[in-house]
């Protein structure tokens, strides 16, 4: 009889981006395993309980949902429903001159800052681009090419209006912002300022203005909760990958990727992170939802020169602080909004507990909390080495450290909401430490790398044809949203680089492990 000769692929790791990447592959026909550290999956966009409550581990506030948006892509290609609900407003933020609800409508934007107005019709444009562009899948940056051409198709089909917009690919955000009269309004900056540390991972001096565009646009396009927590975002992919029969390993701790003759030909493997013997996947190609050091770190020997010099030289991102709260909600004010950005002052760096998110579960969530109580995620950006050092200096000071944080993180939220520490009855603290445990991220990273220059964004290429990276690491970077587009582009890569052949054959071998 005449088959379709499947592919063995491994992704190793279960988030949201290695997720959907899997689904997207084993729709396609090739035979999908994901192997993942923990017991769940969704990564830095996954749910845990503790003590009756499903914690959002990072991640709390998504979109891309709506029409032309990544998570609707993939859910009109694969034929699935979200467990979703938009909520308004996104967030409010609240600077120390004022707070601000985000909006669809960006009424009370334009309310505090009226002299606005002309940048956010402007930014509308940028973003009405992006989300056009990101529709198509395009590969940013290009590494063949092919990509090339396809960018270049892509350019005259946007020619002439929207190519209007292109230099400000060249240009920072803050000059965008200056081009609009508007630089010298500490307030509106600082509060750009905080919108892009969430999205882009650093601030208007040094973001990209064309990137900003879009990474600025969350609100109007539609913030969403999930029905028990972020982590149902991965669960649905999760279901949707066992329909097309792929399959997801728990608790497999992947200790190495082996390479053959340049080729990537499998991973190593623990049950039992303290086990002596290893298990052996085989693979026709790996997919790492990792950062590019523990890509290295697995690849030892056999990481390519340019993988090493990247780790070596490449600088490390933004880590978190995170404080999982249980709250007995009638100590809550009436109506109180479930996310919130606290902004200390108006000048210098932000991070380090002087930018706070708060997001909490919503009232008609019941399964996220105890009767009567709230399950809400805090968080600041938060530099990760001297976590690193202080624990191996003195352990003590360590955890003195991070109730330190603590403390500050809510006696900034009880100076706008007032006696919001009284009604905690619960609190979990975490630092980069705490991250890189749970989600084995390098040094406890997360969100990606700051989105400075459109031409010193990374692929998914990583000098080993059959290997690929997905997630927060390959541009567009941090977000379900984010990561979810990377994932569209890596599959479309591997079926082009690596497709299927149809042959006469009788049967088609299992994807099997053998003890090593």
């Amino acid at each position: 009889m005449t088959t379709t000769t499947s592919k063995r692929l491994i992704v190793i790791g279960a988030g949201i981006g290695g997720l959907s990447a899997a689904v997207l592959l084993a729709q396609a026909g090739y035979r999908v395993t994901v192997v993942e550290a923990q017991t769940y999956p969704g990564g830095c966009a996954s749910t845990f309980s503790h003590k009756g409550y499903q914690f959002d581990s990072g991640a709390t506030v998504v979109g891309g949902f709506q029409e032309g948006g990544p998570h609707r892509l993939i859910a009109d290609q694969l034929g699935l429903e979200w467990p979703v609900q938009r909520y308004e407003p996104a967030w409010v933020t609240h600077l120390p001159t004022a707070s601000i609800a985000l909006t669809a409508d960006n009424a009370d934007v334009l309310r505090v800052f009226p002299q606005s107005e002309r940048f956010w019709k402007h930014q509308s444009r940028v973003a009405d681009l992006g989300w056009r562009l990101s529709a198509r899948g395009l590969p940013w940056p290009p590494t063949s090419l092919t990509e090339f051409l396809q960018l270049a198709r892509a350019g005259v089909s946007t020619f002439p209006n929207d190519l209007l917009l292109l230099p400000l690919a060249l240009q920072k955000t803050d000059q965008w912002i200056n081009q609009h009269g508007l630089g010298q309004d500490k307030a509106f900056v600082r509060f750009i300022d905080a919108q892009l540390l969430i999205s882009s991972q650093t601030t208007s001096q040094y973001a990209n203005a064309l990137y900003s565009g879009t990474a600025l646009d969350l609100a109007r396009q539609g913030v969403y909760h999930v029905r028990g927590g972020i982590g149902g975002i991965a669960e649905t992919l999760v279901g949707k990958l066992r329909a097309f029969g792929g399959e997801v390993l728990y608790r497999h701790h992947v200790t190495r990727i082996t390479v053959e003759q340049g080729s990537a030909v499998g991973v190593f493997y623990k049950t039992n992170r303290h086990a002596k013997s290893e298990s052996f996947l085989p693979a026709d190609v790996v997919i790492g939802n990792l950062t590019p050091w523990s890509l290295d770190e697995l690849l030892g020997s056999e990481s390519p020169a340019r993988l090493r010099r990247e780790v070596a030289e490449r600088k490390l991102g933004w880590g978190a602080f995170v404080l999982h709260l249980g709250l007995a909600a009638d100590k809550l004010p009436k109506g109180l909004p479930d996310h919130h950005q606290f902004i200390a002052d108006l000048e210098g760096p932000l991070g380090e507990t002087r930018s706070i998110f708060l997001s909490m579960s919503p009232e008609w969530d019941m399964s996220r909390a105890p009767a009567g109580h709230r399950a809400v995620t805090v968080t600041t950006h938060t530099h990760v080495q001297p976590w690193w050092d202080l624990l191996a200096q003195d352990e003590q000071a360590y955890h003195d450290r991070k109730q330190v944080y603590a403390q500050k993180m809510l006696t900034q939220i009880d100076k706008v909401i007032p006696n919001f520490s009284s009604a905690v009855r619960l609190s979990l603290p975490g630092s980069p430490v705490t991250y890189q445990f749970y989600t084995g991220r390098h040094m406890g990273q997360v969100g990606g790398f700051a989105q400075t220059s459109l031409f010193a964004a990374r692929g998914p290429r990583t000098g080993i044809p059959n290997l690929r990276l997905v997630g927060d690491s390959i541009f567009p970077g941090q977000s379900t949203a984010g990561v979810t587009l990377g994932a569209i582009r890596v599959a479309k890569d591997i079926m082009r680089s690596f497709p299927l052949t149809t042959h006469r054959t009788s049967s088609q071998a299992p994807l099997t492990s053998t003890r090593r």
